[in-house]
């Protein structure tokens, strides 16, 4: 669950409470590019580039030392040189003892990148702060742990950082995804699985036990590791439950491939559910079957759970063969778990998005289908224009805090391509998801350009925030400041770009992160705030998915949003040198400032 904001007086929150009909969310007034750019400074954002300041390496399961470079920045896998100051384990490690000969690589690696991330505020402290996020150290052979920032100052500094241990035995740890329960520890839903490298750098999934790294582990696993509440060093995890690795669910044959996994903790005392961890998942028999599944298990004070239950599949609504994922449970405060789930329709093409709500109201043992959310969406293309990083997880999902007519609202953000760009998408319920309302933009760009990777957040006094990427803003021109240290002169070959390369003042290309308030009945507060200082360069350093001299890239599927009990808390992917990341690197920044 969210973190819990409370600042408003008893007063304020019945007022809420016991507010009139929800009001009909309207349109964005558009706002000029020069007041979205000068938004940043004029609300009092902060960015601090959290994961620049340690270096982090491991051992991989798997080297894999290919280099793109110099184009884009890239530099290959290289050899850590005892560069490391996180005092984490620099391995070899346990899981990796029963590898193939060859496996694993012979000498730790330096991290290098850090896409894709998640961040979650500690419910009995609001100034401790975990973020996670794909831990690269080869950003050509997308090859990568978890890793982890931590803050105890609100997100000002990040002095504990390192790979999420236990999983190392495995090519890739990933999809960062965590909650706090209600005593401080935190839970981290994890996804190892194995590959190795074809001739031509391609994945090879097959499973052989004299070909995949490791034959002593299964190829693929969702599992869980827990930090502890008061946890300091970097290896400071439990990853063990009963004596065994802590696997919620286990794969050990291709064709069923578990995939984009979330999960949430109750930590509502007056729940009938009280600390209950849900675990969710889909798994992928070919590109046009998934289905999703949960598992649940009891928090205890110590960092311990009870066993996890026996995964149970998931109802869809759907009557679809080709399946549902995009699973995102969320606990409302009376203990009701909600998810949506949404078919991407691979049949024909990906050509529309539905997104249909579930719900349980016994602690996940059982579940029904409450409504289609919303239907017939216009799919964003595989790979957004003018640039080689994919789309990412379409759909987010929050709860409100407080209650609006006597029910906790639900609200779900999309992304809607029908305008030939990405634009941001957001309904609410008042009803239990029942009924919802006309989507409204929530973009307020003036002139058309890409707008994606939506991700919600609820405040403890109602409010809410749809934080997103954006491209309203043309790249840095040629000769400036913000050029050289945007890196775009590194940005020499892109095969999706008709322009002129560097691509300085190019349009719909470079990147920046913007946030939008919202009141609990989806009343607009203000316009889009800016909240990255700077614009990046997509392109640079971008990890590969499927193999280096393929064309798509990737700066992550989604990225972290959460408020502690006075500020919003977002961390997004940034290429920028702000004096920290003079190579470039995708880096995790943490923006923040004040719930309006």
């Amino acid at each position: 669950m969210k973190s819990r904001l409370i600042w408003l007086s008893l007063p304020a929150l019945i007022a809420i409470s016991l507010s009139p009909a929800p009001a009909l969310a309207v349109a964005p007034v558009p706002q000029s590019n020069s007041a979205y750019a000068g938004s940043f400074a004029a609300n009092g954002v902060t960015n601090v580039f959290a994961t620049t300041q340690k270096t982090s390496c491991y051992t991989p399961e798997v080297a894999y030392f290919t280099s793109n470079g110099p184009n884009d920045g890239y530099t290959g896998m290289s050899a850590c040189n005892g560069a490391s100051n996180t005092g984490e384990d620099l391995g070899p490690y346990p899981t990796q003892a029963g590898s193939n000969p060859g496996y694993p690589a012979n000498t730790p690696m330096l991290v290098k990148d850090h896409s894709e991330s998640d961040i979650r505020v500690d419910p009995t402290n609001p100034n401790h702060i975990i973020g996670t996020v794909k831990w690269f150290v080869s950003a050509e052979g997308y090859n990568h742990l978890m890793g982890f920032f931590e803050s105890f100052d609100g997100g000002a500094t990040w002095p504990v950082q390192g790979h999420v241990p236990g999983y190392e035995g495995w090519t890739d740890d990933t999809d960062p995804v965590g909650a706090f329960d209600s005593f401080g520890n935190y839970y981290q839903l994890n996804l190892p699985y194995q590959f190795y490298y074809n001739p031509d750098g391609t994945h090879n999934f097959q499973i052989n036990q004299n070909k995949e790294p490791n034959p002593s582990v299964p190829p693929e696993v969702i599992s869980v590791s827990v930090r502890k509440h008061g946890a300091t060093s970097a290896s400071d995890w439990i990853t063990i439950h009963n004596g065994h690795p802590d696997f919620v669910a286990p794969y050990d044959a291709k064709g069923l491939e578990p995939d984009k996994q979330w999960i949430a903790i109750d930590t509502n005392p007056s729940s009938p559910f009280f600390n209950r961890v849900y675990a969710m998942w889909a798994v992928f028999a070919g590109c046009c079957t998934a289905q999703t599944f949960v598992s649940y298990a009891q928090a205890f004070a110590n960092g311990t759970h009870s066993d996890w239950s026996t995964p149970l599949r998931l109802p869809d609504g759907t009557n679809n063969p080709q399946g549902v994922s995009y699973v995102l449970p969320h606990v409302a405060p009376d203990g009701v778990v909600y998810t949506p789930l949404t078919n991407t329709a691979p049949k024909k093409g990906y050509c529309c998005d539905k997104i249909t709500m579930i719900k349980s109201l016994d602690g996940g043992v059982t579940w029904n289908v409450t409504a289609v959310v919303a239907d017939n969406i216009a799919a964003p293309p595989g790979r957004y224009p003018n640039t080689t990083f994919r789309d990412g997880i379409e759909t987010t999902f929050t709860v409100g805090q407080q209650k609006v007519n006597g029910r906790y609202p639900l609200y779900v953000a999309y992304e809607d391509y029908s305008t030939g760009f990405g634009n941001v998408m957001l309904t609410a319920s008042y009803d239990g998801g029942l009924t919802w309302s006309t989507p409204v933009v929530v973009n307020d760009n003036a002139s058309p350009a890409d707008e994606f990777q939506p991700q919600l957040a609820a405040a403890a006094n109602g409010t809410i925030s749809v934080n997103f990427y954006d491209r309203r803003l043309a790249c840095p021109a040629q000769g400036s400041a913000e050029a050289a240290a945007a890196g775009l002169a590194l940005d020499q070959v892109n095969p999706n770009y008709s322009g002129s390369l560097p691509p300085y003042g190019a349009s719909n290309y470079c990147v920046n992160a913007s946030i939008q308030f919202f009141r609990a009945n989806l009343q607009r507060v203000g316009h889009n705030l800016r909240i990255s200082e700077h614009s990046f360069d997509p392109q640079l350093n971008a990890p590969h998915t499927a193999c280096a001299a393929c064309v798509g890239t990737f700066i992550g599927d989604y990225f972290g949003n959460d408020f502690n009990s006075s500020m919003s808390i977002s961390t997004f992917v940034s290429t920028y040198d702000d004096g920290s990341n003079a190579g470039h690197h995708q880096q995790q920044v943490v923006a923040r400032l004040a719930i309006p």
